[in-house]
């Protein structure tokens, strides 16, 4: 996954109580959201004032944009706090270029508190902010470094002595130390990790080493100063450059060294791919770590960290999951320990555990699938997100519970299905097929085996082989966020953790196993159909059929995704193994290379490289990626599901749906 953030409850509590997390450590990925947020948790916290002899109300780490709006608006409302900055006031934007932008998106949504906020230059923004800054007590040069939990306060250590507060906010930003290479000669004084300003450098032959957005700007911006610029980069292309930074570069003097690495810095030269080159000056613009270490010093504790707190909870989780299931099978069918009882314990008021698991399968996804509905469509005021999960919602409420469980039994009763189907047992004793209306082959395996009514069959071949890929063609792989009961539970239950989906290339190969699922689903499909004619078929037939059960039915699908939620992301089966999520994706790859499909997320070119689309795609996809290189997501490159929380969470509206059908397609290789 990337970079891991703190774990936060609610109102940006961190594990620590008390202490409280916002801005770009919180999610906030520009600086109105972050101004935002400081405001949001400084109204909390002043509704939680309790007197106490600790020194401040709160203390605040961070002289940013979250930390000085959380700061400003504690102050007004008559809070005793103070602002410790280890820099400077606004280091980050001091750390611009001189003349930088900084804008003011989403200019959608009005600025939260007092703190001022409009599209300005660098310099502007500082002059505006230190006015604001003057009402405030800051401390610069003064670090947190360390908080003692204490009855009624906190104990913040810091570099400069002890202080007590009621509250600590931590607002220091996802940037670390600057990234190092690691080389000789790294700590010469004309070797930077910073440039403030290129008019200040002119005449000189200058190395830049690194292959971001910063590297490039900063590159052409000293070409342009008249200095003889090499970039060197460790790899073959720049993958992550904005569209606008690509065509800079293109049309700039920059010599370009890619697959080169810089190995010494020397006097008047570094050593470039075993060569020596003329380098008066050098700027190692490789990014910065996240502050892991800061957080774990102050005893923080992050997302998706592996502790005995963490097995433990893997180890009652993975066995409630397997309990459910455990029981499921039937009287006489439970696994071990629940053998010849298990299933008589849980099944009451008439009703066989079967039809109670279908009760606890809905009411969990409408009781998580409200509150999903809540974060991505009423909170992002996002209609698609909010029919999205209505959707979901209701087709588990009336195709995988009221329809299979009461309605067809009606149905039956009453003979709306017709006096001879009515009357016929090969249809009214197999009435659990109807839970193959909605869910198609090879999902709902026993569409066509097991001695089905030829309506079943019928339905069955029009489902999978008609309705679903035209669906596909329309929509890519949606059944899976707006139809589907697997893919529901992990939209509604597996939401809350869909940020821990693994990402990069390693998680992309395991998606490959699915295949695999598939090809078994066929493989016993063929021989339990060709049972029937060659009986020399039916004993790998059946045997086949009962490992297909074992594993796929009851292991894939129902044991280890549920239980490994909050582990690996919701979408687990849905990724990882399901046949039918891997089928619709052949038939999208396939009808988007005959550039029929009509299913594409597209990109402008105002991304800003905040990751959040990244980090919220629960099938794993780089969609930052694509989105900085106004590159085309489709099925043909990527296993995107179509839920549109990429769409969702970005601050400056990159990513939108569109129909590609009509234009020539656009195709990355190896985008994941």
């Amino acid at each position: 996954m990337p970079a891991r953030r703190p774990r936060l409850g609610p109102n940006f509590e961190s594990s620590i109580p008390g202490v409280h997390i916002v801005g770009d450590l919180a999610g906030a990925p520009v600086v109105k959201l972050a101004i935002e947020q400081g405001h949001q948790l400084a109204g909390y916290l002043a509704g939680q004032r309790v007197e106490n002899a600790a020194d401040f109300d709160v203390v605040v780490a961070g002289a940013g944009a979250a930390g000085l709006n959380c700061a400003l608006t504690l102050r007004e409302r008559g809070l005793r706090v103070v602002v410790l900055e280890k820099n400077i006031l606004a280091n980050t934007i001091h750390e611009f270029p001189i003349g930088k932008i900084v804008y003011d998106e989403p200019v959608s949504r009005a600025t939260a508190g007092s703190l001022w906020l409009e599209e300005s230059t660098r310099e502007e923004l500082l002059e505006k902010w230190g006015e604001a800054a003057r009402e405030l007590e800051i401390r610069t040069g003064e670090a947190i470094t360390g908080i003692v939990p204490g009855p009624g306060f906190l104990t913040v250590k810091t570099n400069r002595g002890t202080l007590t507060a009621r509250k600590v906010v931590i607002a220091t930003g996802q940037r670390g130390e600057a990234r190092r290479l690691g080389v000789p000669g790294e700590d010469r004084a004309n070797v930077h990790n910073r440039l403030y300003n290129p008019a200040h450098f002119h005449g000189e032959r200058i190395v830049v080493v690194g292959g971001g957005n910063s590297a490039v700007e900063a590159a052409i911006a000293l070409s342009e100063a008249g200095n003889e610029v090499t970039l060197s980069y460790r790899g073959a292309e720049l993958h992550r450059l904005f569209s606008a930074n690509r065509k800079k570069l293109a049309a700039s003097k920059v010599k370009l060294a890619l697959n080169s690495n810089v190995s010494e810095f020397g006097e008047g030269r570094c050593r470039l791919n075993g060569e020596h080159i003329s380098c008066d000056r050098a700027f190692v613009l490789i990014g910065a770590d996240p502050p892991a270490a800061f957080l774990k010093q102050l005893g923080l504790r992050l997302e998706n960290e592996w502790d005995w707190r963490r097995w433990l909870y893997l180890a009652v989780v993975m066995f409630v999951s397997y309990t459910i299931y455990a029981v499921k099978g039937g009287d006489g069918n439970e696994f071990w320990p629940f053998t010849g009882w298990g299933h008589k314990l849980v099944s009451f008021g008439g009703k066989p555990w079967s039809f109670w698991y279908t009760v606890l399968y809905t009411g969990v996804m409408t009781v998580f699938g409200v509150q999903a509905m809540k974060r991505w469509g009423i909170d992002y005021k996002d209609r698609f997100q909010i029919w999205r999960y209505i959707s979901l919602i209701s087709f588990q409420w009336i195709f995988f519970f009221l329809i299979p469980e009461y309605l067809v039994q009606i149905a039956v009763r009453n003979q709306w299905v017709g006096e001879a189907l009515a009357s016929d047992p090969q249809f009214t004793n197999n009435l659990w097929r109807s839970y193959g209306l909605i869910y198609a082959w090879p999902l709902f395996f026993y569409t066509f085996i097991g001695n089905p009514h030829q309506v079943w069959i019928y339905w069955g071949l029009i489902l999978s082989f008609g309705i679903i890929p035209i669906f596909v063609l329309l929509y890519g792989k949606r059944y899976c966020t707006w139809i589907c009961g697997c893919g529901g539970l992990a939209e509604t239950l597996g939401d809350r953790w869909r940020h821990l989906a693994p990402k990069g290339p390693t998680a992309a190969k395991w998606e490959r196993m699915n295949l695999a699922v598939l090809a078994a689903a066929v493989i016993v499909t063929v021989l339990l159909l060709g049972a029937d004619v060659y009986k020399v078929l039916s004993k790998p037939a059946q045997t086949g059929l009962e490992y297909y059960h074992l594993f796929a039915d009851v292991w894939l699908v129902g044991i280890l995704p549920v239980g490994l939620y909050p582990f690996l992301g919701g979408k687990v089966w849905c990724r990882y193994w399901c046949p039918l999520a891997k089928m619709m994706e052949i038939f999208s790859a396939w009808f988007t290379r005959m550039r029929w499909s009509r299913f594409a997320i597209t990109a402008n070119d105002k991304c800003i490289a905040c990751g959040e689309c990244t980090r919220n795609c629960q099938v794993g996809i780089d969609v930052m990626r694509f989105a900085m290189l106004q590159q085309e997501l489709n099925n043909a490159n990527s296993s995107c599901i179509g839920c549109g929380i990429c769409v969702t969470v970005c601050p400056m509206k990159v990513l939108r749906f569109e129909d590609t059908s009509k234009r020539e397609l656009v195709q990355i290789a190896g985008a994941r």
